[in-house]
């Protein structure tokens, strides 16, 4: 190929790149929109004439494919879900908790955490894509949230966002998080043409992002705004102000909206003023998101199984709005709870049409003195679930009133009423109950039984006389080719997946027993202590509570379990049909990390961040953020910066990657 047009079109490269940064992230062209179009026409005949396209050039953001399906990705570090607040009162609660987890460290390590700063920024109504880039700073994969694990790969959709860089000056793997959102401008200009027009900005973002036509998506012309470094294999951030100048100078799009605040009246401020300019806004938003600064102070506080401590979601309160209810249906849960939940007349509701609504019991519907015909306000609590808040008392008077059930909707077995709460007793015939319990108990974190789903719980409940959760174990491949789209491989499958299940981990045992309010964490935390289920039926009340997030709900909740004899005869039938639940102690080989406290710092050749630390502990270390005098060895890579200086400057032992080996393999250094 010619050299001087592999160099034009690197240079072409170069400046349309550079004119798309200067007028996407900073909102200041360098060049009018004419002479961008010739540089670009340059360079698509160029690419045309050599075959030579580069992945970042900007050509590749035309989006004319559709592609086949969805592949997943697995997101080199989990995307978290926030916990959420929706008035003041929340957001003190947790200023508080931190407040005390700070003052607790303090008290006890030498090297003090600093006075509590949080950042604001705006929280963004769209759909969350990770992005991730390879040492030479090239795009090479964008995903969606999905399970915060395992997302799908959109990287053909994400490129069509003319302001997502295709390419940063960054020698180092990243995934940085942001949100796709969909302007005002972008829905308007769409909606002229379109032959379904678009609702809201959220859908139209959402569905352009996963749609298999690339060039549908191109059509919406989404922005993108970016917040996070979620994986980051070189030098460490201090601070998120520190994360946010590094996404900024990378040339990601960045809301201009970021506050710093030292105390609650700061919040308060700043969040009355966020939703006074909401409505002004060209796209949507639906609260504002408050995080710590300092990131060894999120270290110290950590996560829960499910949200980080150290970071909160306000949700501005929802829109409601009124429409009639129609009736109230009686479903029954996995506890045999009978619940109600509203039939409304179809309503619009922030662009989605509501036909039903929780009402969570009896005493609730009392309180809000709702009946039937009779008009209601409908919200949808923090933008997601459709709750019915009250009446409208002018079409009171002709409504029916509303009354629970006497028998079961589902078995007709009487109910049981047990304070505000209506339950169905019959455990093994109650369909409903039954199949969310073989589900439960099959699901991915409990006995992991792949192939199983509702409606397999659902024939094998109706088809089979399946009444209890050892009947799984005694299933024979003939009784499932029987049941509708059950062939001979899947049949095999199911009763393989099934025979497998048999040998699980205690933890997993536990948490598929369906215990109220034992979630895995608390299963795994539970295992940890009692180890076997002869330990458990012997626990007291204290045993329980000394257990760290095990409160007396929880301990009530696990001693009545254990305290029933048809529970305990129901695992002893398990582990007769072949169930062998075990529990294996972390056990550590002696070596010279055991009760150490470690420092990385730098790149390491063979070890990304999270790969080292989790050697280390696997090792009996400690791994922690900073050097102090307490630090036994700082493992340094390239461009290891202040951390090394400070552990010379503290005598502290340093080592490389390689002195590391040497030692874990019981070598000299």
């Amino acid at each position: 190929m010619d050299g001087d047009k592999k160099k034009k079109i690197y240079g072409l490269i170069d400046d349309l790149n550079k004119y798309a940064y200067q007028y996407y992230a900073l909102d200041n062209p360098e060049v009018s929109d004419k002479e961008y179009d010739l540089k670009y026409d340059q360079l698509l005949k160029l690419e045309k004439e050599t075959g030579f396209i580069l992945p970042y050039s900007p050509t590749q953001r035309v989006g004319d494919v559709v592609l086949p399906e969805f592949k997943k990705y697995t997101h080199k570090a989990s995307l978290w879900s926030l916990d959420k607040s929706q008035s003041l009162d929340g957001i003190r609660e947790w200023h508080d908790r931190n407040q005390k987890a700070v003052e607790q460290y303090n008290a006890v390590h030498e090297e003090k955490l600093p006075p509590l700063r949080y950042v604001l920024t705006k929280k963004f109504d769209g759909l969350t894509i990770n992005c991730t880039y390879d040492e030479n700073g090239i795009l090479t994969k964008a995903a969606t949230r999905g399970t915060g694990v395992i997302g799908e790969d959109i990287t053909a959709q994400a490129k069509t966002i003319r302001s997502l860089p295709l390419k940063i000056e960054n020698n180092h793997v990243i995934e940085v998080h942001g949100e796709a959102v969909m302007t005002k401008e972008s829905l308007e200009e769409y909606n002229k043409s379109a032959q379904v027009p678009l609702k809201n900005l959220r859908n139209g973002a959402a569905g352009a992002l996963r749609n298999l036509n690339v060039k549908e998506t191109a059509r919406r012309k989404l922005s993108a705004y970016f917040y996070d470094v979620g994986y980051n294999e070189g030098s460490k951030f201090n601070t998120y102000i520190e994360m946010m100048d590094f996404i900024k100078k990378m040339g990601f799009p960045q809301d201009p909206y970021i506050k710093v605040c030292t105390s609650i009246e700061e919040i308060e401020n700043e969040l009355k003023y966020v939703k006074s300019i909401r409505d002004d806004l060209n796209y949507d938003i639906d609260g504002v998101v408050i995080v710590i600064d300092d990131m060894r102070t999120r270290e110290v506080l950590g996560f829960t199984i499910k949200f980080p401590k150290w970071a909160i979601a306000y949700k501005f309160e929802a829109e409601e709005v009124t429409t009639k209810l129609l009736n109230v249906e009686w479903n029954v849960g996995r506890s045999g709870r009978v619940t109600p939940t509203a039939i409304l007349e179809p309503v619009e509701l922030t662009g989605v049409t509501v036909k039903r609504a929780t009402l969570n019991n009896m005493d609730d519907i009392k309180r809000k003195g709702v009946k039937l015909g009779c008009s209601v306000f409908v919200r949808r609590s923090n933008d997601v679930i459709p709750e019915i808040t009250g009446a409208v008392e002018s079409t009171l008077s002709g409504g029916i009133e509303i009354n629970p059930p006497e028998k079961c909707p589902y078995c007709g077995s009487e109910l049981i009423q047990e304070g505000v709460h209506y339950f169905c007793d019959n455990t093994l015939s109650c369909k409903p109950q039954m199949v969310k319990s073989i589900v439960h108990f099959a699901s991915r974190e409990a006995m992991d039984i792949v192939g199983f789903n509702e409606r397999t719980a659902e024939q094998l409940f109706e088809k089979l006389d399946i009444k209890s959760i050892s009947d799984l174990y005694r299933l024979k491949k003939d009784d499932l080719l029987g049941l509708e789209k059950f062939a001979d491989k899947k049949a095999q499958n199911l009763i393989d997946s099934i025979e497998k299940s048999k040998d699980c981990n205690l933890a997993s045992f536990i948490y598929a027993l369906g215990i109220p309010n034992v979630g895995k964490k608390t299963a795994v935390d539970l295992v940890k202590k009692f180890k076997s289920i002869e330990n458990f039926k012997k626990a007291g009340i204290e045993d329980l509570i000394s257990i760290k997030d095990v409160g007396e709900v929880v301990a009530k909740d696990v001693l009545e379990f254990f305290n029933q004899e048809n529970i305990i005869n129901s695992i002893n039938e398990l582990f007769e049909l072949g169930v062998k639940p075990y529990y294996e102690e972390e056990t550590i080989e002696e070596n010279v990390f055991i009760d150490k406290t470690v420092v990385v710092t730098g790149s390491l050749k063979n070890y990304t961040r999270s790969s080292i630390k989790e050697k280390l502990e696997s090792l009996g270390a400690k791994v922690t953020g900073s050097v102090s005098k307490k630090t036994d060895y700082v493992l340094y890579g390239k461009d290891p910066g202040s951390k090394y200086e400070k552990a010379v400057e503290l005598g502290v032992k340093i080592i490389n990657e390689d002195e590391f080996e040497n030692l874990i393999n019981g070598e000299e250094d």
